[in-house]
């Protein structure tokens, strides 16, 4: 007699089986006809793991379909454990591979995990995208305004071909950068035009400058092309600039001139104050004149008074002589 826990167990082993070949047999005859070689006890870790194995298996077969170099099954599981887009990375790599773009499983993982979407970017590469500057939908104009020397505003139109600089693609600037920069260089290079003339004659000169300035440096997207879209000719900002310097110098030479006014009133009656004065002290002196007149007779009429002159005689020479000499007439 064969124990009741025998039979018992050959049931559950059985039911494992079944469940076992119910869940992972398909996957991995998948995986097997396809030449991709994953064995029933790796799908059956991948679910202790919490990782899918039917995504798993879905990328590594679309890698070997698609001849791409042998990726391990643990970078699958590692990329899809970490957040990561298994099938966008895979997919990218596929894209890549077939329009001989050099790209790896290990940058295309790192472009996935830092937030960008590198099947999109791969897409941008193969097939070159267009970008208006200015942006009409964020910036506050149509158009870029730049100013010839000769004083003549152009307001230009520009569209920018750009496709995905994967190297750059991770810590590169964005879209917007792109923009901003081509916006500056359109400006400064309808700067360095001698005349406005020059300009409309030759559109491309305005090109070939700004693509020589390597506007696509640290940015996550290399410029293919640069094309002038529409170009106008706007106002004269030259002769408004000097219209209003000119007001400017006016404005300065009247409030000079207002300057010099009050301060000449404010020294005309300085002079009157002074002469006011110097009135009053002749005045004062004419009227010491009277004082020192009698004053004068005064004195006189004293001195007068006081004189003497006495005579006396000399024993010896029998002649007078004058004792108080005679007072000297004021």
């Amino acid at each position: 007699m064969i124990p009741t826990w025998v039979y018992v167990a050959a049931a559950i082993v059985a039911l494992v089986l079944m469940l076992v070949i119910s869940r992972y047999f398909g996957l991995w005859l998948r995986a097997y006809v396809t030449g991709t070689r994953i064995g029933i006890f790796s799908l059956m870790m991948m679910s202790l793991r919490n990782v899918s194995p039917r995504v798993i298996v879905d990328c590594q077969v679309m890698a070997v379909q698609a001849g791409l170099a042998p990726i391990p099954t643990r970078s699958f599981e590692t990329q899809y454990l970490a957040g990561g887009d298994v099938q966008r990375v895979t997919l990218a790599l596929v894209v890549a591979h077939r329009a001989l773009i050099e790209l790896d499983w290990d940058t295309a993982a790192a472009i996935d995990l830092a937030g960008r979407d590198i099947l999109t970017a791969v897409q941008l590469s193969v097939n070159p995208r267009v970008i208006y500057c200015p942006d009409p939908e964020i910036g506050r104009s149509d158009t870029l305004d730049g100013v010839a020397q000769d004083g003549i505003q152009l307001r230009v139109r520009v569209r920018v071909t750009v496709r995905t600089n994967i190297a750059q693609l991770v810590g590169g600037a964005t879209e917007a950068t792109v923009i901003a920069r081509v916006g500056q260089g359109i400006v400064s290079s309808i700067g360095e035009c001698a005349t406005y003339r020059e300009a409309l004659a030759d559109p491309l000169i305005i090109s070939r400058k700004v693509l020589g300035m390597g506007l696509d440096s640290q940015t996550a997207f290399s410029i293919v092309s640069i094309d002038i879209a529409d170009i106008d000719v706007g106002e004269n900002i030259g002769a408004k600039l000097r219209i209003e310097q000119a007001d400017a110098d006016i404005r300065i030479a009247l409030s000079h001139a207002e300057k010099r006014r009050a301060m000449a009133i404010a020294r005309e009656q300085e002079m009157i104050a002074l002469t006011r004065q110097r009135e009053a002290e002749v005045v004062l002196a004419e009227a010491q004149i009277p004082l020192a007149i009698a004053g004068a007779f005064e004195a006189g009429d004293q001195l007068r008074t006081e004189a003497r002159v006495d005579f006396a005689f000399d024993q010896e020479s029998r002649f007078p002589r004058m004792l108080t000499p005679p007072a000297t007439a004021g």
